[in-house]
């Protein structure tokens, strides 16, 4: 079976690729693209020389940027015949309606803060919300984009006002008789709109692990500046993620060093191996505990006299932690916890 790709269906495919690229480039104003369109409808019937004119005019007058000037006239290069200004058109409303489904598949990532605030931010259940957000929302706008096809294809516009939905209209005016000369405007639309969801989605996954763990600290009362990251003094190969001095209820101070891990592997090993010579009072190891065996915790705890927080549902799940006299989950990360727990010395 052959897999040739007819090079007129290519063509069409790669310069409405281009100037949805393009036109994402320029990065016009609600009210600059809506003169564009305006001028591509009232010309539609015009020779391709008058449109290019009309377009190279609209660029001296609406697009004051040079660089963005000269990515807009190589457009207008490439608008050869009447096929590109019905292709050029069409782009833009599919410009125009980008927007719509990036701001769609952006609730998504918004709507998740109610979930992420009825939970610990240490909780294995935030940590596979927050790791898997990035994508829930690329996944979320490629189906929004499929689905939107869909409904034009079948002639359903009421999920849009009706004022849109003549732009809607015209666009599947457009998208059948370029279709006709072989485009696929799903899929070349899909790869704009992936490129701009990538550049405007910042992952947020488990390398924020530490900065929670902060939070959760000044949350229970310790102050922020107070907490600094830093190098044992009587190791340098340990750092600590986070080390900070608590003034105890009895008196005195303490200091507590905290090795801030989402998973541990055999990282913990540079945290703990040398524990009995470190300078801090109190030596902790927060993960969520997900590679966390029977060994590992015996290795941490028992050995090494370092205290152990997990996730509540790792902890709740494996008897052998709940049966360690140090070990706890997140939840009991309390003011009143670290005030009770063991000095080393």
């Amino acid at each position: 079976m052959s897999l040739a790709i007819n090079d007129d269906v290519f063509s069409i495919n790669l310069r409405c690729y281009f100037f949805l690229k393009y036109l994402v480039k320029v990065k016009l104003s609600d009210k600059n693209t809506r003169i564009l369109l305006e001028q591509l409808i009232r010309h539609e019937s015009a020779s391709t020389d008058k449109v290019r004119e009309l377009l190279e005019i609209y660029v001296k007058e609406h697009v004051t940027n040079r660089d963005k000037q000269e990515i807009f006239l190589l457009m207008i290069e490439h608008i050869q015949h009447s096929l590109d200004i019905r292709l050029f058109a069409f782009s833009v409303r599919l410009y125009i309606i980008k927007d719509v489904l990036l701001a769609e598949a952006k609730l998504k990532n918004a709507s998740i803060a109610y979930d992420l605030a009825e939970l610990h931010p240490l909780s294995l259940d935030y940590d596979n919300i927050i790791v898997f957000n990035p994508y829930n929302t690329r996944v979320q706008g490629a189906l929004l984009v499929l689905l939107f096809f869909q409904k034009i294809e079948r002639g359903e516009h009421t999920f849009l006002s009706e004022q849109s939905s003549h732009l809607l209209e015209c666009l599947v005016q457009d998208m059948r008789i370029l279709q006709a000369a072989g485009l696929e405007p799903n899929q070349m639309f899909m790869l704009m709109f992936t490129e701009t969801m990538n550049q405007s989605i910042t992952s947020a996954s488990g390398s924020n692990y530490e900065s929670r763990l902060k939070d959760v600290l000044v949350h229970i009362g310790i102050p922020r500046d107070s907490i600094r990251k830093a190098h044992d003094s009587h190791d340098i190969s340990r750092e600590f993620d986070l080390i900070f001095s608590l003034e105890q209820p009895t008196g005195g101070t303490r200091t507590y060093g905290i090795g801030a891990k989402r998973t541990l592997r055999e990282r913990y090993k540079q945290f703990t191996n040398t524990a009995d010579e470190s300078d801090a009072d109190i030596l902790i190891q927060v993960t969520l505990g997900l590679d966390l065996n029977e060994a590992k915790a015996n290795t941490i705890v028992v050995h090494k006299g370092v205290i152990l927080f997990v996730a509540d549902e790792i902890y709740d799940n494996r008897s052998f932690l709940q049966s360690l006299a140090h070990v706890y989950p997140v939840s009991e990360l309390t003011i009143e916890t670290l005030y009770n727990l063991p000095s080393r010395r």
